[in-house]
């Protein structure tokens, strides 16, 4: 069965509603369908781009950051990573992130995957990264209003927390998924 070619929208005009640089935009789009037809009030949210970055100890211990996420409304387990500055590259990022948040900087970087976190109303891009043989060179410094504590866990600890529930951020379970995967090739 050969898939059919199918065409994206054609976005012929947009209007910001709301705006607070640099967590959230909100704009309304008329938008035209391959068919024809044009839609007159389609959202748009766009939320920060951002990095979260699975990190392994030369031990193969996963470093994890137990914290407050208001967005949750609790306390979960969670990866070191956070927002992009304009015009910093994913990478760049997410070692800022690391060293920012635990202290640490790694030796070997890969990106596993980018994603899209609403496929309706993008929101945002995620970046997924793997970072191996990290060791401590600083003390945690991240300026957030977030209190955390690290904590180091073995990957069979990890998919255990997992399973019970304690990681509820869905940019963390997503790199624990790929990271811990053997299969898993981007």
């Amino acid at each position: 069965m050969q898939p059919r070619s199918l065409e994206p929208w054609k976005t012929l005009s947009t209007k910001i509603i709301f705006e607070a640089l640099p967590w959230l935009t909100l704009s309304v789009e008329e938008v035209q369908l391959p068919d024809g037809q044009v839609v007159s009030d389609y959202y748009h949210i766009q939320l920060q781009d951002y990095v979260v970055v699975f990190v392994q100890l030369p031990t193969d211990e996963v470093i994890l950051l137990r914290q407050y996420k208001h967005g949750a409304g609790r306390v979960s387990l969670t990866l070191p990573g956070g927002g992009l500055a304009a015009g910093e590259p994913p990478l760049a990022a997410a070692q800022r992130e690391l060293l920012e948040e635990t202290g640490y900087e790694a030796e070997d970087w890969q990106l596993l995957c980018p994603f899209v976190t609403s496929a309706n109303y993008r929101c945002s891009q995620g970046y997924v990264f793997v970072a191996k043989n990290a060791h401590q060179i600083a003390e945690p410094s991240s300026g957030d209003l977030e209190e955390m504590e690290i904590v180091l866990m073995s990957p069979i600890e990890v998919i255990e927390a997992v399973q019970q529930g304690e990681v509820v951020v869905l940019g963390a379970l997503t790199a624990i998924a790929l990271a811990l995967n053997p299969n898993f090739r981007y």
